[in-house]
C-alpha cells in the first residue's frame, strides 16, 4: 500500500496541547431501578498527535465514550473539552459546526453513498457545509490514503479495505483536529486490518494526527501508542507502548473479573 503522503491535511495544533480533555464524565441510561451508568465519572486526556486504543469488555463503556468525546452524545454530568473548547456550554447549531469542521469519524461500516465515486463521496462534508470542494484538496486526501487512482470508482468497484480508505480520506478533508475510530478494522480480513492499522499510524507518524480508537483487537490496539482499557464504565487501566501478547493478557484479567 502507498504510504501516506507528506501533505498536512489537519490543522496545526500545539504538540503539548490535549486534543482531547474529559473529566468526570458520567452518563447513564433509563431511570429508576433500570438505570444502567455507561460512564462513571472518567477523567482521561489525549494528547494533541497521539493514537490511543480504548478497549473493554461487551458493555464496559467503550462506545458512549467516543461518542460523548466526539460530540455525538451529551454527558449527565462532567466535561469534554476538543482543543480547548468546553463541549457543555454550546447549542445544538455549535456543537454540529464544531464536528463538522473540528473532528472527523470512522465507522465499522464504511457509510458510503453508493452512487457517489471515491472523490464524491470524499469531497462531501465539504458540500454539505456549502463549501466548494477544491480538487487538489480531494486529490491530496485520496493520495494520502493510497487511492490516487481510484478517485473516479465506485463503492460497488472498490474493494472492503479500499472502501474504508475511503471512508478515512472523508474524514480527514475537513483537516480535523481529531479522529475517532469505533472498530474500523471489525469488517475487514486480516491482511486488509494490518493495511489500515498501518495507514492509521503512518497518520500519527508522519502528519501528527490525533486518533483515538475503539476496538476488541489486541493487534490493532498494538499499533496505538497508549490504550486505555474500561470497566463497568470506569477507567481500569493504561498501558505504554502496547504490544498484542501485554494486550490480550490485560483484557483476559478484565474479563475473568467482569
Amino acid at each position: 500500500m502507498p504510504a501516506a503522503g507528506p501533505g498536512r491535511l489537519h490543522r496545526g495544533m500545539n504538540a503539548d496541547a490535549n486534543a482531547v480533555l474529559i473529566e468526570s464524565l458520567t452518563r447513564t441510561y433509563g431511570n429508576g431501578s433500570g438505570t444502567v451508568i455507561a460512564l462513571d465519572r472518567v477523567t482521561l486526556a489525549f494528547p494533541a498527535g497521539s493514537f490511543t486504543a480504548v478497549m473493554g469488555p461487551s458493555g464496559s463503556g467503550k462506545s458512549t465514550l467516543l461518542q460523548c468525546a466526539a460530540g455525538l452524545d451529551r454527558p449527565d454530568s462532567g466535561e469534554v473539552s476538543i482543543n480547548g473548547t468546553r463541549l457543555g456550554g454550546l447549542g445544538e447549531t455549535a456543537l454540529t459546526v464544531l464536528r463538522r469542521e473540528r473532528v472527523g469519524f470512522v465507522f465499522q461500516s464504511f457509510n458510503l453513498m453508493p452512487s457517489l465515486t471515491a472523490a464524491q463521496n470524499v469531497e462531501l462534508p465539504l458540500r454539505l457545509a456549502g463549501r466548494k470542494p477544491e480538487p487538489s484538496v480531494i486529490e491530496a486526501a485520496l493520495a494520502t490514503v493510497g487511492l490516487a487512482d481510484r478517485a473516479r470508482h465506485r463503492p460497488s468497484e472498490l474493494s472492503g479495505g479500499q472502501q474504508q480508505r475511503v471512508a478515512i480520506a472523508r474524514a480527514l478533508v475537513t483537516r480535523p483536529q481529531v479522529l475517532f475510530a469505533d472498530e474500523p478494522t471489525g469488517a475487514l480480513d486480516t491482511g486488509t486490518s494490518r493495511e489500515l492499522l498501518r495507514l492509521l499510524r503512518a497518520l500519527v507518524a508522519e502528519q501528527g494526527q490525533t486518533i483515538i480508537m475503539v476496538t476488541h483487537d489486541p493487534v490493532a490496539a498494538a499499533e496505538a501508542d497508549r490504550v486505555v482499557f474500561l470497566a463497568d464504565g470506569r477507567v481500569a487501566g493504561t498501558l505504554d507502548r502496547p504490544t498484542a501478547e501485554s494486550v490480550a493478557a490485560r483484557m483476559t484479567r478484565l474479563e475473568v473479573s467482569a
